[in-house]
């Protein structure tokens, strides 16, 4: 089990990996190319992707993994049905987004930047509607397939970003017909993203074989609504903790500065992509198997384990970017005038890291059909958030921000973890844990703010990481070993 389980999350991972690898290495081509203030609609605009998001597919994937898991349910009818919500609802996104586009414009203060919304309502509507062909492909455990969808719209995405922004300028005569216009700029990160997701649903859409009108079930959809709405505001008070925080800069300060701090703190920001990647991985992988198996009788055992090793994978993360931080950062950003965002990347990467321990812990009340519990934590920290960004980013810019995200997903964390465990007890390994991290966190900013150039020093705490988990866990690395 754990051989076919860790394996398909190699592949989730390798996808994930490559298909965050691409706008990282973007982020570089495009912060060099421009500065804070031109790349700031880039960073804008995407800060709210995740609440549309979460309003198009509205935990429709969450609830087709937990639905597929009863046998009385028809497979072609819950596909259908879920799907027809989504495309219902994406399309009516895409109409009245294109016809109010400038009031739209207006509303989020870039009435210069219509183009850019029109082609960002296409992308996400495009993405909507891969949600549950990409969930049939998980779900049926066709990793290499999914790996294939994601990569190869990732691969078109990064080749064309090069084209625009690198080769064309260096052409005035123009390359098959196109030629470069300067007052586009960043423009053109949205076309290479327009492009990306339509080869996605392309290769995805074969898996709509088993969809079809006709067998939408309404009975089934209100029954699949009563368990994702919570799901879905769980979502959007989620990304209100892990984007919308841009906004809150755009907002509250003066124009000049709030176009230079966006685009200082979306680099510096990107700089967490190690962290999240492997969240992302590990969620892809698991997620499927946690609803498939939480019958069985040593499933809490395996639940505990897997928290373990979640979270040492998650700390040597951390601490492996913490440790030689300031020659990658400088290597990354490229350009001096995103350095002075340095400083936060440590809080950032902590609250990454806190938000995967918290969405792990929160399995025990998806298992448990309370997925509203998931909304009234999501909601807290969503309070939390906009307090301390409100209260705050007036004298503090983006260091409110980050300190915001890294306070909201301490929180969720430790309401989850109690909450679970008079509800829905699993016995973590928590004692181990907590040592895990507060070595983690302690070698870690010792290393930043003494020795953050001394990356011999780093990295012997990095070692020194390695000898601990090895000590602790040698019973398991024996039984590896032996295999």
């Amino acid at each position: 089990m754990y051989k076919k389980l860790f394996g398909q999350t190699a592949v989730y991972g390798l996808s994930s990996v490559l298909v965050r690898i691409f706008p990282f290495i973007i982020a570089p081509i495009v912060t060099k190319a421009f500065g804070p203030a031109a790349s700031s609609p880039f960073v804008d605009w995407y800060s709210i992707a995740g609440v549309i998001t979460v309003l198009l597919t509205h935990g429709m994937e969450t609830s087709f993994f937990r639905f597929a898991q009863e046998e009385s349910i028809d497979k072609k009818i819950l596909i259908s049905t879920c799907s027809m919500s989504i495309i219902g609802i994406g399309l009516i996104y895409l109409i009245l987004g294109y016809i109010f586009r400038q009031d739209l414009a207006n509303a989020f203060e870039t009435p210069d930047q219509v183009s850019f919304l029109v082609i960002f309502l296409f992308i996400l509507s495009l993405d909507a509607f891969s949600t549950i062909p990409s969930a049939i492909l998980r779900l049926e455990g066709k990793a290499f397939q999914y790996m294939l969808s994601k990569v190869a719209g990732s691969l078109v995405y990064f080749f064309l970003v090069v084209f625009f922004i690198k080769w064309l300028p260096k052409h005035p005569e123009g390359i098959l017909g196109l030629k470069y216009d300067p007052e586009f700029g960043v423009g053109y990160v949205f076309v290479a993203n327009l492009v990306q997701s339509i080869i996605t649903l392309l290769i995805v859409g074969k898996e709509f074989v088993n969809f079809s009108i006709s067998k939408f079930d309404f009975k089934l959809w209100k029954r699949i609504m009563n368990y994702s709405w919570p799901v879905m505001i769980a979502g959007l008070a989620g990304i209100v903790n892990q984007t919308l925080d841009r906004q809150f800069l755009k907002y509250l300060l003066p124009d000049e500065e709030a176009r230079h701090q966006i685009g200082v703190y979306g680099a510096v920001y990107k700089i967490a992509t190690f962290i999240t990647v492997f969240r992302q991985a590990y969620q892809l992988g698991i997620e499927p198997y946690f609803f498939s198996s939480f019958k069985n009788k040593d499933s809490h055992k395996t639940y505990a384990v897997l928290m373990d090793i979640f979270v040492i994978c998650s700390c040597v993360i951390y601490m492996g970017l913490m440790v030689n931080l300031q020659w990658i950062s400088e290597k990354y950003l490229r350009n001096p005038l995103y350095y002075e965002g340095i400083e936060i990347i440590p809080f950032v990467m902590l609250g990454a890291l806190f938000l995967g321990i918290y969405l792990n812990l929160s399995i025990w009340y998806k298992l448990s059909d309370q997925t509203k519990v998931g909304l009234y934590i999501s909601i807290i920290g969503a309070i939390i958030t906009v307090l301390i960004n409100f209260l705050f980013i007036p004298e503090y810019g983006y260091w409110a921000s980050a300190i915001a995200a890294l306070i909201t997903f301490t929180s969720m964390m430790v309401i989850s973890y109690i909450w679970g465990q008079m509800q829905y007890p699993i016995h973590y390994n928590t004692g181990k844990i907590v040592l895990y991290l507060a070595v983690t966190i302690s070698l870690s900013l010792v290393s930043f703010y003494f020795f953050r150039t001394n990356y011999f020093v780093g990295n012997l705490f990095l070692l020194a990481f390695f000898a601990l988990v090895a000590f602790n866990e040698k019973t398991i690395i024996k039984k590896i070993l032996k295999r």
